[in-house]
């Protein structure tokens, strides 16, 4: 069973998580802490006692935005210890997952916090645990462990989640009349979003963020690649930052020299080395 220590400076919202965490029969303890500074200093204790010992925290569940010391600035010390603790973020802000990741935190809960969403983080951190427990406890295990495990932290990294780095697409149906998907992450959730409800893909980094009309989604895929690989369903690089579906233009507008397009509320700039191959095929697009 898991020992847990929340840490979030909002006593309302501490106290809520605290309580779902305490009915999840998977949670031995569950103790909270109202800023890093305090929880640094349980969580050195503890690691003094040993894995064991009385006051140890498996995992903590860590608050973004806190006055001082914020989530991600404790959470980069912590992977400065030779075991760190897991970590699950709780925050009300989706803008962080790429950095919560790259710290390599089990899980992206977003507030409110829903009951089932908490009970899907807790089993993601208890299937890390008793992976964990097992390889330092069994000497066969131990090969094994050392191909998935993280360095000095014991994790492994087979269980790690993030932005999706692939495939680009997943299959059809049999009958291939299913529209080919691509599965993105948000919070250690996997959604699977038809290429179709695409609307345009917007560069970011090595990760590349696409948009549909009912939200956007971050995938660990460069924006080259998948001009590449989706120049075949009708996506054109319009600008070195964007990719876009022709048939989901809904304008192209010229204003002196510069030239952009309206994607749905959207509107972007188009490259003036595209904007000439962009004209052409759209002109080739128009009916009669």
């Amino acid at each position: 069973m898991l020992r847990v220590l929340a840490v979030d400076d909002e006593k309302p919202a501490l106290g809520e998580l605290l309580y779902l965490l305490r009915s999840d029969p998977r949670v031995r303890s569950a103790d909270g802490a109202t800023d890093a500074t305090e929880a640094l200093r349980r969580i050195s204790r503890a690691l003094d006692a040993g894995p064991d010992g009385e006051g140890g925290v498996d995992v903590v569940f860590l608050d973004i935005h806190m006055a001082g010391l914020t989530g991600l600035d404790m959470a980069r010390l912590l992977s400065e210890f030779t075991r760190p603790p897991l970590i699950v973020f709780v925050t009300a802000h989706e803008g962080f997952a790429v950095q919560a990741f790259d710290l390599k935190a089990v899980d992206y809960v977003l507030k409110p916090v829903r009951r089932e969403r908490l009970a899907e983080a807790v089993r993601r951190v208890c299937d890390l645990t008793i992976s964990a427990r097992g390889a330092r406890q069994s000497p066969a295990a131990a090969g094994g462990a050392a191909e998935g495990a993280g360095a000095g932290s014991g994790r492994p990294a087979a269980h790690r989640t993030g932005p999706v780095s692939g495939p680009l697409v997943t299959g059809s149906t049999a009958s291939g009349s299913a529209p080919e998907q691509i599965p993105v992450e948000l919070g250690g959730v996997t959604r699977f979003v038809p290429i179709d409800e695409i609307t345009y893909v917007e560069a970011q980094g090595d990760y590349a963020r696409l948009h549909t009309p009912e939200g956007s989604h971050l995938v660990r895929i460069p924006l080259s690649t998948l001009e590449e690989r989706w120049a075949s369903r009708g996506f054109v690089r319009i600008h070195r930052s964007h990719l876009v579906a022709l048939g989901r233009i809904d304008e192209l507008r010229l204003d002196g020299g510069a030239t952009s397009v309206r994607v749905g509320t959207a509107e972007l700039a188009v490259s003036r080395r595209h904007a000439r191959q962009l004209r052409e095929l759209l002109m080739r697009r128009a009916p009669g």
